[in-house]
């Protein structure tokens, strides 16, 4: 399997990163602390060839953040992040029909439209649930980078639906002192102390045409967008969904190093430069499962601890507490309640 490690070039300097060049000038910001431990010169723009990593990337959000010190920053430049101008996908997405195309050429090409964190689109009953997942391991960015992301989508889809679409934001984190960036640009459907950072929208949403999109245009970018060579997923992007896949058959380290063609030890190596490791990525993804399967279709704790492959629903409250600091009997009230609104 191929990925993306988090330090080697993979991200067009031009693109995203220009992004937050242009925003750092229009708000005075020095360019000297900017670029600090970015690898970029003080150039006017990136070269057109040149590449950054992840890492590389990271730092750069980080150097503007601190620089600024302004509670808009993320949601700013979320505004400005989708479409974009990153060649024939971000054509594709400007030629949607509706959401639910769209949604998927974000998924699709996420490498390319979002590289820091991974979308991922599921059907929950009558919603559909787009959440994000991190790709390269970045934990004391993770709230900007959410909120970030989220705002992008969402200006995305007003602008390309010619009206504000219904999204409600679940945010795996405490709820912040202050709120009104997020209701400024996201509105007030706001949840926190979940488990999970989504966006959810009601199912009939997807289907109901934009007034910029055009089939045949859109199929042609599409097709531009295949030839192009898009970067490989993350590391832990692809264990997500390698393991997402095997949930139901108590993936190991030992079987899933085998699987990735490396040894335990080298899969250790790997996700350790990444802050993580084996069973934090394991319990994520049996987390998610099991909020999936909540939400989803209803289930109680017997069904879910047995579709993951637990002895009993005692040992499956445990683990879900441990994974998640939450009771299942907690989580799933509070899951009912937000999906009712």
């Amino acid at each position: 399997m191929l990925w993306t490690p988090a330090g080697e070039p993979s991200i067009a300097a031009r693109h995203q990163p220009a992004l937050v060049l242009d925003y750092a000038h229009s708000r005075e910001l020095a360019r000297p602390p900017l670029l600090k431990g970015t690898g970029l010169d003080d150039g006017a723009l990136p070269a057109e060839d040149s590449l950054l990593s992840a890492t590389q990337y990271l730092q750069l959000l980080a150097n503007l953040a601190r620089g600024l010190d302004s509670a808009d920053t993320s949601f700013m430049l979320g505004q400005q992040m989708l479409p974009g101008h990153y060649g024939a996908v971000s054509h594709a997405l400007l030629q949607a029909q509706h959401l639910r195309q769209a949604l998927a050429i974000l998924c699709d090409f996420h490498t390319s439209l979002c590289p820091l964190l991974q979308p991922r689109l599921r059907a929950a009953g009558p919603l559909h649930v787009l959440y994000w997942t991190d790709a390269f391991g970045a934990p004391s960015q993770r709230p900007f980078l959410v909120e970030m992301h989220m705002t992008a989508v969402t200006s995305m889809c007003r602008w390309l639906a010619g009206e504000a679409l219904p999204w409600r934001y679940c945010f795996n984190r405490a709820r912040p002192r202050h709120v009104e960036q997020h209701e400024v640009h996201l509105g007030h459907g706001l949840r926190f102390d979940c488990q999970v950072d989504a966006m959810l929208i009601d199912s009939a949403w997807l289907d109901k045409p934009w007034p910029r999109g055009n089939a045949t245009a859109a199929a042609l970018a599409l097709r531009g967008a295949a030839l192009d060579a898009a970067p490989a997923p993350s590391l832990p992007g692809v264990l997500y969904d390698y393991l997402l896949q095997h949930i139901r058959c108590a993936p190991t380290l030992e079987r899933t190093a085998q699987d990735f063609g490396v040894s335990p030890a080298t899969l250790k190596r790997h996700l350790a430069r990444h802050g993580s490791h084996f069973q934090a990525e394991l319990d994520l993804v049996r987390a998610h499962k099991a909020i999936y399967l909540f939400q989803a279709h209803g289930y109680d704790n017997e069904a879910v601890a047995d579709y993951l492959g637990f002895h009993d629903a005692t040992n499956f409250r445990r683990s879900f507490k441990r994974w998640t600091g939450q009771t299942p009997q907690l989580l799933r009230h509070a899951l009912a309640l937000f999906g009712a609104v």
